[in-house]
């Protein structure tokens, strides 16, 4: 398939979808995103992992009920939104008021979160620090900050600041970062994620992380901001976790992929389930196989869970007509 098929597969797909772009105005400039279903209905709002964007949702929602909104953003710094100003780091703490700006644009006095992996673990957050704004709750594949030795996180620091140094440097100087081939691009994007994406769903991931490269024709450089790539997680301990999890008593779905790792000792990851089965009755876990992207490969395997919780949780809201 040549790169022009490649390109228009995932714009056909919106189109088919009636998905309509979105730009929120924030005081950096805008966050993008893209809305499905109706226009007068509250969005589920949806947070990607690390250095994806908004289109790791792409074939997941379709097979979620038609009647439900949702709005896939795309964070600062990924995808069609903007970076954040030069001289800066991302910081998680940063959703806070992004996801809080959202629900002023729109008008919500409620908020519903459905994330992948690092939205999984910002949302968990938000949740749990602003309980009474967020009526239901689906995590995919991660849950929560992990926790790293202090030694570890030493030295993380150490290693990182160096990095996002040359990095905001390489952003001041407005160059253009390296070109591939699309076939090149699909090529690193795959071998990147360890095989925890399939070739065929590149596509729906780089269609946003891509830009035409100004020197060279049929050429394509990765457009997400690489200060990304140097930043660090909430760095708070295991007991501040473990205090969160006693705020999270709305519906709250957390699917884990069989096939993806944990990310710390599973120690810390089990305290926070077992807290959450012993608190909240409407906490419910599921194993799906595959790996920690099987939403966006395997869709099929996500949707039917994820489905028959909104089902049974989610509630039209049209309190408020979007803006749209």
């Amino acid at each position: 398939m040549d790169t022009q098929s490649l390109e228009t597969l995932v714009e056909r797909h919106d189109r088919e979808h009636g998905v309509q772009e979105v730009r929120i105005p924030v005081p950096f400039g805008e966050l993008a995103g893209k809305w499905w279903g109706p226009r007068n209905v509250r969005p589920i709002v949806c947070l990607h992992g690390w250095q994806d964007n908004a289109g790791t949702f792409d074939t997941l929602i379709p097979l979620l009920p038609s009647h439900m909104s949702f709005l896939a953003l795309d964070l600062p710094g990924h995808g069609y939104s903007s970076r954040i100003p030069d001289g800066m780091s991302y910081q998680p703490m940063n959703v806070f008021y992004l996801l809080n700006l959202v629900m002023q644009e729109y008008g919500w006095r409620k908020i519903s979160l459905l994330s992948h992996s690092m939205g999984s673990v910002l949302h968990y957050a938000y949740a749990a620090i602003f309980p009474t704004r967020v009526d239901l709750l689906i995590s995919l594949d991660a849950l929560k900050s992990p926790i790293f030795r202090p030694a570890r996180l030493v030295s993380m620091m150490a290693e990182l600041t160096p990095e996002l140094l040359r990095a905001d440097l390489r952003n001041q100087e407005r160059t253009e970062p390296p070109s591939y081939t699309y076939a090149e691009t699909v090529d690193r994007l795959y071998e990147g994620a360890v095989n925890s994406i399939t070739r065929e769903a590149c596509p729906f991931l780089l269609q946003r992380n891509l830009r035409k490269s100004a020197k060279f024709p049929d050429r394509y450089y990765f457009a997400r901001d690489s200060r990304l790539k140097y930043g660090t997680g909430f760095l708070w301990s295991q007991e501040v976790n473990k205090r969160l999890a006693q705020n999270l008593t709305m519906p709250f779905l957390f699917v884990k992929a069989t096939e993806s790792p944990y990310w710390e000792r599973k120690q810390y990851y089990d305290e926070v389930i077992e807290i959450l089965e012993r608190n909240n009755a409407r906490f419910e876990l599921r194993y799906v196989e595959g790996t920690h992207h099987v939403h966006l490969s395997h869709p099929e395997r996500v949707a039917p869970v994820v489905a028959d919780f909104l089902n049974r949780y989610w509630q039209r809201d049209e309190e408020m007509a979007s803006k749209l």
